[in-house]
């Protein structure tokens, strides 16, 4: 049975569009879950060599209650962003990241995250380097097991010494949810967040969750108002 979803505007439903469209660029099986309640609705997914769990938020013009894992991409069929309205798929086979989200609340700012240039500054400098090390490797070496070393050295650095991987701030950009070159910083901000073993990249745009140890629990689905 399917459930249909009316956003509050027609830029909420876009806004998951887009979302759901980079997420099947990076796997077009992709699942995401789906939490709704309380007039606003979260959108999780996980885009595969990231690490990282992606949450785009969106509100809604009723209390629909829903939690529930589906196809990413039956879901960005079901969107008509003119009406402003979803149709949900029936629900899928969940993968083990969905049955394991941040928590709800208890969530803390942490101080010494780069602001949104730093964050692009520090991804183009990690990608530089690791196409300058990919092209010093001997033939010999140049193997997909070596790349992935590599790669695995630079994304899992610690950004500026808050704890948060590299390879976070790396999803985010690919995703879309960095702030745009020019934006102003207090009108647009980017926070560092930690709720016990999560650290939470959060913009007005969306975020991007670690877990640095095990952990259980929800993610609160109040969304951001977007400028």
């Amino acid at each position: 049975m399917t459930v249909p979803l009316h956003f509050a505007e027609g830029r909420e439903a876009a806004g998951i569009a887009a979302f759901l469209a980079r997420l099947i660029h990076y796997d077009r099986a992709a699942a995401v879950r789906l939490q709704a309640g309380g007039g606003a609705l979260a959108v999780f997914g996980r885009p595969p060599s990231f690490e990282v769990l992606a949450v785009r938020t969106a509100a809604l013009l009723d209390d629909t209650a829903l939690d529930t894992t589906v196809s990413a991409g039956e879901l960005l069929d079901g969107i008509e962003e003119a009406a402003g309205k979803a149709i949900v798929p029936a629900p899928v086979t969940g993968p083990p990241w969905s049955g394991l989200l941040p928590p709800r609340g208890g969530w803390r700012e942490v101080p010494g995250l780069p602001d949104a240039a730093g964050l692009r500054g520090a991804v183009a400098a990690a990608v530089a380097e690791f196409r300058a090390r990919d092209e010093q490797l001997p033939p010999q070496h140049r193997t997909r097991a070596e790349r992935d070393r590599i790669g695995r050295e630079i994304w899992s650095r610690a950004l500026a010494g808050t704890g948060l991987p590299l390879r976070a701030a790396h999803a985010a950009q690919a995703l879309g949810f960095l702030p745009p070159a020019g934006a102003v910083p207090h009108e647009v901000p980017v926070v560092l967040l930690s709720a016990g073993p999560w650290l939470r990249l959060r913009t007005p745009y969306g975020s991007v969750a670690v877990r640095t140890a095990t952990g259980l629990g929800k993610l609160g689905v109040t969304p951001v108002r977007r400028p």
